[in-house]
């Protein structure tokens, strides 16, 4: 049967494809799916987090980013693609034999721990907007299950609910596109939750500021290292003597959420989805034209729409706004907020301690230091808290009205999370069938996706996670990405390996130059993400990790198979 399927979409390419250009749009529209499982994966709650905060900080003037980095990414995907549908070996099992098989075993260890933990995340957050925005009447705090009872049912909704979907994709050629369709038509959602929010506030008498919006797609790389103009006159307000931290503040921040926004667009395990969900469709050289279509319209597009939607909500509603119940009494802000505003000012007590030489205080000292401060700087630091989804909801409703600032915000926010939650399960299941080199359908997927199930405890475990999980995960996976990225290089220049299809002379060049260009971007971020987490203890885990790879690579035995051989 799928033979027959694979026949058939073979045929119906080479056909359209002689038909002209309409013809093989339509064609290219029928057969795509694996570039919006990367959609699916990647708008998550990371990419909603990151997003979010880099309106918070920056504004319109990052808007860029998160686009550049996907574009970036598409390049290796591209690479990616290129390699698994020439290759007859699996993915893993060709870099073992053919490359390094430390660098095997890590990338698909990496794949399998971030799906595990980074599933919780998504739990957390379906079950946080359920119970606080969609139906706090029945599963929140007040309602007739309680706090836990109502997370216990919502995280055993969410469990059934993706796990349905998930096991589809083992019923053969058919479940495979059932799947595939289900996650596209939720990223279409998600697209169309998110605009609907943005044209309602765009409509609103508060309006959008269109021209600063525009400019905020062109790529200015040095706005990062400085902050944006809209602080400008807020820092000049500021004392000297304070001027200098907020503004190194803002910029360290920045950068930080800059990294993670862009880290965000490529997980290591995307990498090992996209291979692997190629390779189920069994399509091979033929379709590399298709595959670079599918990732542009069902990756880059749906992406850059969606990310761009909640940069501009957030920049619109908090960019240079104080969180409300800092400055004066009331409510609005949270015990989290209200933490982080009083080390943000007790920052900026001791950084002045610091470059005066003047002793470090604490207790009363430290608290008459902060109520000392200007009002300009208590102003800044109430600007600076985070901000999360349900701040932003709650501060589109005045605008948006509460169907779509409530409503609609909070489906567009679960859709994320679900369609995020069942990848994270069907990676898990592929990377387990790949332990136990068994095929990638039966009970052994379906099993080996239960290692996703993690998740369940994302609602009740998720904050104490970030201290013992989240940071050695996080390190590891993004150490890993430009590893994976390197490996991919390798292949794409390996002789032995694609035979005749490996590319050659000036698109060989282009190739190699193009992946090159990622990867010199890519390393770096990820060593100062290690340094920045992990400190010496995460250099040193780098460093042992790369020496083990050097000594696999200089004592085992050349693989001597031909090429294309399994």
């Amino acid at each position: 049967m799928e033979r027959d399927k694979l026949a058939a979409d073979v045929r119906m390419l080479r056909e359209a494809e002689a038909r002209g250009a309409g013809a093989k749009l339509k064609a290219y529209v029928r057969l795509s799916g694996p570039g919006w499982l990367q959609s699916a994966l990647t708008l998550g709650g990371g990419t909603l987090a990151g997003s979010l905060y880099l309106g918070v900080l920056s504004g319109y003037s990052l808007l860029w980013l998160q686009p550049v980095a996907m574009a970036l990414g598409l390049v290796m995907m591209s690479a990616i693609g290129y390699v698994s549908l020439t290759i007859r070996e699996h993915p893993f099992q060709a870099v073992n034999r053919h490359i390094n098989p430390v660098l095997g075993w890590a990338w698909a260890l990496a794949a399998l721990a971030a799906s595990m933990v980074w599933v919780m995340a998504q739990y957390s957050l379906a079950s946080g907007v359920t119970q606080q925005i969609l139906l706090p009447g029945v599963f929140g705090a007040e309602g007739p299950f309680g706090d836990f009872g109502g997370r216990v049912i919502i995280s055993a909704l969410i469990f059934a609910t993706v796990l349905t979907v998930t096991w589809n994709y083992d019923r053969g050629g058919w479940g495979v596109r059932l799947y595939e369709w289900i996650l596209k038509i939720t990223v279409i959602v998600i697209v169309l939750c998110f605009a609907g929010v943005v044209v309602r506030l765009a409509i609103s008498v508060q309006g959008l500021d269109w021209g600063a919006l525009w400019r905020g797609f062109i790529p200015n790389p040095m706005a990062i290292l400085a902050p944006a103009e809209t602080f400008r006159p807020l820092l000049e307000a500021v004392a000297p003597e304070g001027r200098e931290y907020w503004a190194n503040l803002i910029v360290r921040n920045q950068r930080d959420v800059a990294i993670t926004a862009a880290a965000a667009t490529i997980g290591i395990n995307a990498t090992f989805l996209f291979a692997y969900s190629l390779r189920r469709h069994g399509w091979g050289k033929e379709f590399r034209g298709f595959v670079k279509f599918d990732l542009f319209t069902g990756m880059l597009i749906p992406f850059l729409l969606v990310t761009a939607f909640v940069v501009i909500a957030a920049a619109n509603q908090f960019h240079t706004v104080p969180q409300p119940g800092l400055l004066e009494e009331g409510e609005g802000a949270t015990e989290r907020q209200r933490a982080q505003f009083e080390t943000l000012l007790e920052g900026r007590v001791q950084y002045e301690r610091e470059h005066t030489g003047a002793a470090e205080t604490g207790g009363e000292a430290l608290a008459e230091a902060i109520a000392a401060l200007s009002p300009e700087e208590k102003h800044l630091a109430a600007m600076l808290v985070t901000r999360d989804a349900f701040d932003l909801a709650a501060s589109l409703r005045p605008f948006t009205g509460d169907f779509f600032g409530g409503i609609i915000f909070s489906l567009g926010v679960v859709g994320m999370t679900l369609s995020s939650i069942t990848l994270h399960m069907l990676i898990s299941g592929m990377v387990i069938c790949e332990f136990l080199g068994r095929p990638h359908s039966g009970w052994t997927l379906r099993l080996g996706s239960l290692a996703a199930a993690t998740g369940i405890l994302g609602p009740f475990l998720w904050g104490q996670a970030s201290f013992w999980l989240v940071v050695p995960t996080s390190i590891f996976a993004f150490t890993l990405l430009p590893i994976a990225y390197l490996v991919f290089i390798l292949m794409m220049n390996h002789r032995r390996l694609l035979g005749d299809e490996m590319p050659r002379g000036g698109r060989r060049m282009v190739w190699n130059l193009a992946m090159g260009f990622v990867f010199l971007l890519t390393a770096p971020a990820s060593l100062f993400m290690v340094w920045d987490r992990g400190g010496w203890a995460g250099i040193s885990a780098v460093v042992i990790f790369l020496l083990l790879a050097l000594i696999v690579q200089l004592v085992r035995k050349p693989c001597g198979d031909a090429p294309g051989e399994e």
